[in-house]
C-alpha cells in the first residue's frame, strides 16, 4: 500500500468498526508495521486537530477509536435519542474502585474488603460494561476474576490504568489505622 494512502485506510477502518481497534490488528490488515500504523494514527490525530474537525482519535492502551468531539454533542442529541446516563451509587463506585486498583479480583475478595455483599454492584458494573470477567482464580471452586474494561477507560477519560490517581502513602497508613481501630483487627493492605 502506498504510504500516502495509509492514514485514509486507517480512518476508513476506524469509522467502519465504530469501536476501538487494536493497532496491531490495523497493521496486520494493512500489511504494515505497528510503528507505521502508530505514525499514521498520529498523522490523522494532528490533521483532525488542525482542521478543527468534529472528530477525534482516542487512544486506549494499544487500541484507537475514531469518535465525535464532546463539544459537538449538543448537535448530535438533536438528531439521535439521548443515551441513558449511567449513574453509579456510592456502593457501586466503591466496588468499581476496588476492582480498578486490585484487578484481577474475585467477588469474595471484593466483599472481604467492603465487608458487605457486593452482588448487586458487580452485576450493575457488568451491565454498564465497566468491568468484565477476565478469567478464573486457581483456587477451590475456581471463582471468577473481574477486571476493568476499555469502556471504563473511556468513561473516566483515561487512556490506561497507569493514569489512575495514586494514594499518598501517609494517607493510606492513616486510613488503614482508622479502619483497624473500627474493625478491632489488623488489616493487610
Amino acid at each position: 500500500m502506498e504510504a500516502s494512502r495509509i492514514p485514509a485506510a486507517i480512518e476508513a477502518v476506524l469509522f467502519a468498526m465504530g469501536g476501538s481497534v487494536e493497532v496491531s490488528e490495523i497493521a496486520a490488515a494493512l500489511e504494515i508495521t505497528e510503528e507505521e500504523a502508530w505514525e499514521a494514527v498520529e498523522t490523522i490525530r494532528q490533521k483532525l486537530n488542525y482542521e478543527k474537525s468534529g472528530l477525534q482519535i482516542n487512544r486506549y492502551d494499544d487500541a484507537v477509536q475514531l469518535s465525535t468531539r464532546a463539544e459537538y454533542y449538543e448537535y448530535l442529541i438533536r438528531i439521535a435519542s439521548v443515551p441513558k446516563k449511567q449513574t453509579l451509587s456510592n456502593a457501586t463506585l466503591e466496588t468499581l474502585s476496588i476492582i480498578a486498583y486490585r484487578q484481577p479480583v474475585t467477588r469474595a475478595e471484593i466483599e472481604h474488603i467492603r465487608g458487605v455483599n457486593s452482588d448487586h454492584s458487580v452485576n450493575k458494573l457488568l451491565s454498564y460494561d465497566l468491568i468484565e470477567e477476565v478469567g478464573r482464580k486457581e483456587a477451590p471452586g475456581r471463582p471468577l476474576l473481574f477486571g476493568t474494561t476499555e469502556q471504563f477507560l473511556r468513561t473516566f477519560g483515561i487512556s490506561s490504568l497507569d493514569e489512575l490517581p495514586q494514594t499518598d502513602a501517609v494517607k493510606l497508613a492513616e486510613f488503614q489505622q482508622e479502619a483497624e481501630e473500627e474493625a478491632g483487627t489488623s488489616l493487610e493492605i
